[in-house]
């Protein structure tokens, strides 16, 4: 199992070094030393902690049932309607999330830039690539 260092283990949880530290050193992240004395975190524990993370921060109090389970909370950082079609841009931590829909719809939801807004996401095919290039 791969071992990350805390620069990596922020990187991936898209959070601060400083944050990934503080869990590191207080132990909500279990860590280790590696051979140069450096913190790492164990690729295992990182996962589960991830999930356990993602759970946690979940804001949606809803009681309604959803089959979507790929929720970015964001701000619209761009609104284009032309005609019948809209295009919302939106930013969700590091990630850009672009929206297609009606302009209909876009303007009942009152979306424009700056807008709280989240992004559900169902999608048939999710295509997964690591940085070796292996499938």
């Amino acid at each position: 199992m791969p071992a990350y260092r805390v620069r990596d283990v922020a990187d991936l949880l898209g959070v601060s070094d400083d944050t990934a530290r503080r869990w590191t050193d207080s132990g909500a992240l279990p860590s280790s030393k590696d051979t140069t004395g450096r913190t790492v975190v164990d690729g295992a524990a990182l996962a589960a902690f991830a999930v356990g993370n993602a759970a946690a921060a979940a804001t949606d109090t809803t009681s309604v049932a959803r089959s979507a389970r790929n929720r970015f909370a964001g701000l619209v950082t761009r609104v284009v309607a032309d005609g019948v079609m809209a295009q919302v841009e939106m930013q969700c931590g590091p990630h850009r999330v672009v929206s297609l829909m009606s302009a209909e719809a876009a303007a009942e939801l009152g979306l424009e830039a700056g807008s709280r807004a989240t992004a559900v996401v169902k999608a048939t095919t999710v295509i997964v690539e690591t940085p070796d290039g292996r499938s």
